[in-house]
């Protein structure tokens, strides 16, 4: 009889264990699916994902110090409720991954607004313009898209205009080399190539490669031709969930607009625009 109490008690603690690890793991699962800015705002700690070369939204000065537009931008949004903003380096052809694993709680680095990602993440208002536009070396005497047939063609993994190539596939893609562009985990890379005369042309934000050119020693050594691709617009990205996230960075944009900040901002980084 004592054999049985005894085995009768250790059952009746491993159904009680059981029952607590299942209970723990609902209310796990309950607060992963609430909307982040509760948290956020708790813990006045938000965790954004950036490439830290893509100048001059979010890039690292030679001491290692990350500075850009974003940088600026994001500090000023969260400001008003006293959160400390931590940028997080990720690899930018799983900015999607990082988010839906919650490994960080906004994409905001001159991230374009596309209708792929729209299916996957909920997008703040529009705070900046952009263009993607070809970049060539003026040596190549390529001056159009159309001088890019048979050429090779670079572009970011993961970026708007890698997307764009696939999506109109007659201003670009049907055009270059083996129909596909050499992709880069950053332009910086993709610069090198194109310096090096292995690719031909690169299809970069217009934000990115005017402030890479205006800095170089030979700004006349590159030729910045008009894509012909929509016009696109830079936003934050943030699980679907994420509304009253949304509804603050929103309302946080309005009063930068307002105030005048965001005017300087962008006579900061890109002069007169």
């Amino acid at each position: 009889m004592k054999i049985k109490s005894k085995y009768s008690v250790y059952g009746l603690l491993l159904i009680a264990i059981l029952l607590i690890t299942t209970g723990c793991a609902r209310v796990g699962a309950k607060q992963t699916n609430q909307d982040s800015w509760n948290r956020i705002s708790k813990s006045k700690h938000v965790v954004i994902g950036i490439d830290d070369s893509f100048v001059p939204m979010d890039f690292r000065e030679k001491n290692g110090t990350l500075v850009g537009y974003d940088v600026d931008l994001a500090r000023a949004v969260f400001k008003q409720a006293g959160v400390k903003v931590d940028f997080q380096t990720i690899d930018w052809s799983m900015n999607a991954t990082e988010l839906r694993n919650q490994t960080i709680d906004l994409i905001w680095n001159g991230f374009t607004i596309t209708p792929e990602r729209k299916e996957t993440m909920l997008f703040s208002q529009p705070y900046l313009k952009n263009e993607q536009i070809l970049v060539t070396k003026t040596k190549s005497n390529i001056k159009s898209t159309k001088d890019m047939s048979g050429k090779t063609l670079g572009a970011q993994s993961g970026s708007s205009g890698s997307q764009d190539i696939a999506r109109f596939p007659n201003v670009l893609q049907n055009r270059i080399k083996g129909k596909s562009p050499i992709l880069y985990d950053s332009f910086n890379n993709a610069f090198i190539d194109l310096n090096a005369n292995r690719i031909q042309g690169l299809l970069i934000d217009s934000v990115y490669a005017k402030y890479y050119i205006s800095h170089q020693k030979n700004p006349s050594d590159y030729r910045i031709i008009q894509s012909g691709l929509p016009d696109e617009e830079f936003a934050i990205g943030m699980r679907k969930r994420d509304r009253k996230l949304n509804d603050y960075i929103n309302s946080q944009l309005d009063r930068l607009q307002k105030n005048g900040t965001i005017t300087k901002l962008n006579q900061k980084w890109f002069g007169d625009r």
